[in-house]
């Protein structure tokens, strides 16, 4: 199976001229992506513009009102992402509660026509613990819910860069492996895998000095011990060297209280290969790993977060579209031949 193309339609903020869910998968087909990683959030924004609001049932309608407007355009949903601050939860109760929002997830991703939900590593700030047999038993309570579904749901678990208990891929993998159930996987991130231990936004450089051995680290453990068929998709995905470093009276970006690489992830992300626009994370080294030597084969996401998408600019996803499919392209040429 060659990579197959497709593209995350990220909100943020709430939708405006030029920046609907049904706008965003226009552009999405017209540029050529095959497949689409649906944001909850611009499901919510959709459900809210309904009569009566954000409601679950508005939300399934919304849903399948996206399902309808991805198969008249021949767009696969790859995904439903991010189902946040899920595992780890130190409060019964609000354990229960995610165990019941879950359940709604498995419903809008059977009428999004995906088979397919994305659980990022908490970074909730209080709550939580890193407990691994706590957390693992949280993911084997989703998954073996997942596997009662049908058709069956599968979990990719995605290990963030500033994941308050697990923040690279290596703690996301210990989990899955403990686990051991097929339908828990891994989406890889290359913006995460390079943000976490090349990477340093708070440093005047946007780098860890140690970052190159590092890097070779953790790629050297991801080919030696990673299991291909776990790599449920990737996300290709690059960053800008900030202008200043990510500090207090450093940089108008910061906020007080808000990891670095999270501010930095909402607000100067971009897509591979974008050296025109500020890119300096080594996102090929990463992909060579998981593609020529893992032979990781199926859909890379394209996925963007950035301070301009706050704008109401009707041109903007046509924009992100074109710079996805450029970025696309050059990945297809270095891994499809």
């Amino acid at each position: 199976m060659r990579l197959r193309p497709a593209v995350a339609t990220v909100c943020l903020g709430r939708s405006s001229a030029g920046h609907t869910l049904f706008q965003k998968l226009q552009q999405a087909a017209r540029y050529s992506f095959q497949g689409v990683e649906i944001f909850d959030e611009c499901l919510k924004y959709h459900a809210e513009a309904l009569p009566g609001g954000l409601t679950e049932s508005n939300l399934l309608t919304a849903a399948k009102q996206t399902r309808v407007e991805c198969d008249r355009l021949g767009l696969e949903v790859v995904c439903l992402q991010p189902f946040m601050y899920a595992e780890g939860l130190t409060s019964a109760d609000e354990r229960k509660k995610v165990i019941q929002k879950l359940r709604l997830w498995f419903k809008i991703a059977k009428t999004l026509g995906t088979d397919m939900i994305q659980i990022p590593t908490n970074f909730q700030p209080h709550g939580t613990t890193g407990d691994l047999e706590r957390v693992t038993a949280d993911l084997a309570e989703f998954t073996r819910l997942a596997a009662k579904e049908s058709p069956v749901i599968r979990i990719a678990y995605e290990g963030v860069s500033w994941g308050k208990h697990i923040d690279t891929w290596e703690g996301a993998w210990e989990v899955v492996k403990r686990v051991d159930m097929p339908n828990l996987g891994l989406c890889l991130d290359t913006f995460h895998i390079a943000g976490r231990v090349w990477a340093d936004p708070s440093s005047p450089t946007g780098r860890n000095p140690r970052g190159d051995k590092a890097l070779a680290a953790t790629l050297t453990r991801m080919a030696r011990e990673l299991d291909v068929d776990k790599i449920f998709y990737i996300q290709a995905g690059d960053a800008e060297k900030l202008d200043s470093p990510l500090r207090p009276g450093e940089n108008p970006l910061y906020v007080p209280g808000q990891p670095e690489r999270m501010t930095w992830s909402r607000n100067a992300r971009l897509f591979p290969f974008e050296t025109d626009q500020g890119a300096y994370l080594p996102v090929t080294i990463i992909l060579d790993v998981i593609i020529n030597i893992l032979g990781y084969r199926g859909w890379v996401s394209l996925e963007s977060f950035h301070a301009e998408l706050f704008v109401e600019d009707e041109l903007l996803p046509e924009q992100y579209a074109k710079r996805g499919q450029r970025a696309w392209n050059i990945l297809q040429q270095l891994y499809n031949n």
